[in-house]
């Protein structure tokens, strides 16, 4: 099994194409496979250097190592390259194969501009046809070329595509799939720079990298007739084809900016952690048959199956998203969270040093409610200054008549208390509470907002005890100014 993500550097790796090179590399660790990674940076104005290097960092983010291709190095590890097309181009691979069609009359050289080609889709769009090249280039004569050339046309290279007949394939997820020829187009194999196209490129490199399985989107099945006619012609043997369904936004269009992030490394910057990508995507077009919504490491390589993707389109829910990234943060140890939260707090310029409680213990009192990384910062800040007071917690809690009695009382009895530990500081409250003859919340919540500024947060006397007692008793007194 060999199989392949082939990714256009002109942008950051898209949520689509992480998906996509997902499915290629569960496909091949299934199977005991070999996973390739190449880089089609044929379009010669879009592609950059930035985006091929966004592109690995991803890749690399995702934990989705591959066993052949390009890498960030500069360097290639495989034996069937070079796996960048840019590359191949300059040593002339493309070329080789669009001559062979051309001497063998399934190819031909095309000298419409830009002009004539907009004039033929607006008469095909007059005349109610499809708006695709009507072949005109197909039978010049040598002189006609040579006219042509004098007049400083620079041709394409067309496929000559049949106009009768089906082109059909058994998709692994799509079943039986056909499309009638003759509404089909002689696509340009080699644009007029001497560049492939897409699906010249991707098919001569398919076959001599040996590829068994074609895994992508479902919006390249259009393209697959064309590719399959190509292969055809050129005698070749066909790989199997798998087209993934669509991902769509919650609102049931294409997923789009709108719907907010779409690369993977907006979704990183926000917080979420690769196991948490993984297996969401996983789930966009594929289940299990008791539809598992958690994996354990190496859970999706063993369970990974091409008979559980969909046809219909996969819905990216933000929601749920976030919900699974909840459940992955609490999977992780004190150690790798703080691992995993301290350049958000670095990045914050939150002073850690600003406490007396390692930052460990301090990032690990909320671990149970978070859903991003990027939240953390926010949330633990009042450990560190003084607090932001929130308005609203003010004026349902620190306005109240018995307030400034009760932050008073527990000033004092916090001041005198032997030992500053959360159980003691606990049972110290509570008997104040009792002996006061408050309910326990009318002392807990006033509390609360006054050293943190907020009226929710982490485990109170636990909080209280990582704050300190000198922190403890400053903003008690603080808080008695605007009770």
């Amino acid at each position: 099994m060999r199989v392949r993500f082939a990714p256009s550097p002109t942008g950051h790796l898209h949520i689509g194409g992480a998906r996509t090179a997902l499915f290629n590399y569960l496909f091949a660790k299934k199977y005991k496979g070999t996973f390739i990674l190449r880089i089609e940076d044929t379009d010669e104005l879009r592609s950059t250097d930035e985006s091929v290097k966004s592109i690995y960092e991803s890749m690399r983010w995702l934990g989705l190592a591959w066993d052949e291709g390009a890498m960030p190095d500069g360097t290639e590890k495989g034996a069937y390259g070079p796996y960048v097309q840019s590359v191949r181009e300059a040593q002339g691979i493309y070329k080789k194969y669009a001559d062979q069609l051309v001497s063998e009359g399934k190819a031909y050289h095309c000298y419409c501009s830009t002009a004539e080609l907009d004039e033929m889709r607006k008469k095909a769009q007059l005349e109610k046809r499809p708006p695709k090249y009507e072949g005109r280039c197909r039978h010049l004569t040598d002189a006609q070329k040579k006219e042509f050339e004098a007049q400083g046309r620079k041709p394409v290279v067309r496929f000559l595509m049949a106009d009768e007949g089906v082109t059909a394939w058994n998709d692994l997820i799509h079943k039986d799939v056909k499309f009638e020829n003759k509404l089909l187009y002689d696509f340009i194999m080699l644009k007029a720079s001497g560049y492939p196209t897409y699906n010249f490129a991707c098919v001569v490199d398919d076959h001599l990298m040996e590829m068994t399985h074609i895994i992508r989107g479902d919006d390249h099945i259009s393209n697959t007739p064309l590719q399959i006619c190509l292969y055809k012609a050129l005698g070749w043997q066909l790989p199997e084809f798998a087209h993934l369904s669509m991902i769509l936004g919650s609102d049931g269009t294409r997923l789009s900016k709108r719907h907010g992030a779409t690369s993977v490394g907006e979704y990183r910057k926000q917080g979420y952690l690769p196991e948490t990508m993984r297996n969401y995507l996983a789930l966009l077009g594929w289940s299990t048959a008791d539809s598992q919504q958690i994996f354990k490491r190496g859970e999706l390589e063993e369970k990974f199956d091409l008979k559980g993707c969909q046809k219909s389109p996969a819905i990216f829910d933000t929601v749920k998203f976030g919900w699974m990234n909840g459940e992955y943060i609490r999977m992780l140890s004190k150690a790798e969270l703080l691992d995993m939260a301290e350049p958000y707090i670095k990045e914050s310029g939150l002073d850690a040093s600003a406490s007396g409680t390692p930052l460990g213990d301090i990032v690990c009192l909320e671990q149970e409610k978070y859903k991003l990384l990027s939240e953390i910062p926010a949330l633990i800040e009042f450990f560190f200054k003084d607090p932001v007071y929130d308005p609203e917690a003010v004026e349902k809690t620190l306005k109240k008549p018995e307030a400034p009695g009760i932050l008073k009382g527990v000033k004092e009895i916090y001041a005198a208390l032997p030992e500053f530990k959360e159980a003691s500081i606990e049972a110290a409250t509570r008997a104040y509470a009792k002996a006061n003859g408050f309910k326990a919340g009318q002392v807990f919540h006033p509390v609360r907002v006054a050293l943190s500024g907020r009226a929710d947060g982490p485990t109170l006397f636990r909080m209280i005890e990582y704050l300190g007692r000198e922190k403890t008793l400053n903003r008690l007194g603080k808080a008695l100014t605007l009770a």
